[in-house]
């Protein structure tokens, strides 16, 4: 039987540590002006110590299960425990771990994430074996309306290739793509991106991309417009969201300030766009519902116990949408 949808990319295991003893500090040292401190010489006492896995491939095969979509996993884990443990959880969520990747000799990506009470965190990343090597993704034996990619460790190749697919099956292409992805450039992307069906990218990784100043939001969607095939979603963290089909903009923010650990934020929303516009091909009630899913999932530590299950919005009101004509249209 045919998929609904194949989530390609990473899995992690991640440990969340949260402690009274991190402390927010300012500095021009950090690249954004602030970083988590430490005292010296002590021995400091953890509040919470939870252990979940992550990854952007995982995360969205999870959200796409729960919203009742018969979905796989494309991804890669070393054989040891963090990767059996990933693979049971995946399997208890209904995700089909077939084309899963077991490095032999390798041990699956890890992190340690620092939090603090504000929901801030610092993330030490491990992914010295498994995640360095690139997904051998199977196009021949993909049988699915939709592909949703991630981040795939800087890997054009993997995008290229899932255009050919695209233009084989009459599938559809999805794309939040990783730092590495986007250290080629917009010229080697766009011609990639002309293919594909939905772009997602956040507000600095548009404006780093681009070039063009965060100020500066409607030249910035008229570059992009001009470069993508599809939709292109951009997140904007706590000022919400805008959405451009080429011919309108979406505007929605976010019904509440609170969090508790933004981990996995992109990933809820950019899988819960998909996964309701899938469904209905509305793009007003597609943010709707990934900004709910995305709530809910910062109310939580990891990036997978907030995942929305199908018929739930959460606990806040769903957003209000605004849609604005692109003049010189």
């Amino acid at each position: 039987m045919r998929q609904d949808i194949i989530a390609i990319g990473s899995a992690t295991q991640d440990v969340f540590l949260v402690s009274d003893k991190f402390i927010e500090i300012r500095s021009k040292k950090f690249a954004t002006g602030k970083g988590i401190g430490l005292p010296a010489g002590e021995k400091i006492k953890i509040d919470k110590a939870i252990s979940a896995s992550g990854g952007g491939a995982t995360n969205a095969a999870v959200t796409f299960t729960r919203q009742g979509f018969n979905a796989g996993c494309v991804s890669i884990i070393g054989d040891d425990q963090s990767g059996s443990s990933i693979l049971d959880e995946l399997r208890r969520e209904g995700v089909d771990t077939r084309h899963i990747e077991l490095s032999r000799g390798s041990h699956t990506a890890y992190s340690v994430i620092l939090v603090l009470k504000n929901g801030e965190r610092t993330v030490l990343a491990c992914h010295d074996d498994s995640a360095k090597k690139e997904i051998a993704i199977p196009w021949a034996h993909i049988d699915s309306k939709w592909v949703f990619i991630s981040a795939v460790n800087g890997s054009l190749e993997a995008l290229k290739q899932a255009t050919v697919w695209a233009e084989r099956t009459s599938g559809h292409l999805a794309n939040n793509p990783g730092a590495k992805e986007l250290a080629h450039g917009i010229d080697a992307l766009a011609p990639i991106w002309k293919r594909f069906d939905i772009i997602g990218l956040n507000h600095e990784e548009a404006a780093i991309l681009t070039g063009i100043p965060y100020t500066k939001e409607h030249e910035l969607f008229s570059y992009l417009d001009e470069r993508i095939g599809g939709i292109f979603v951009m997140t904007k963290g706590p000022e919400g969201v805008v959405i451009s089909d080429g011919n309108f903009l979406y505007y929605a923010g976010i019904p509440t300030k609170e969090i508790v650990d933004r981990t996995g934020a992109g990933d809820a929303f950019h899988s819960g766009f998909l996964a309701e516009f899938i469904r209905s091909g509305s793009i007003e009630r597609a943010i709707q519902f990934a900004t709910a899913n995305a709530t809910s999932v910062v109310m939580q530590y990891g990036s997978k116990a907030g995942i929305l299950k199908k018929g739930e919005t959460g606990k806040w009101p769903l957003v209000s949408v605004r849609r604005e004509r692109i003049i010189n249209k």
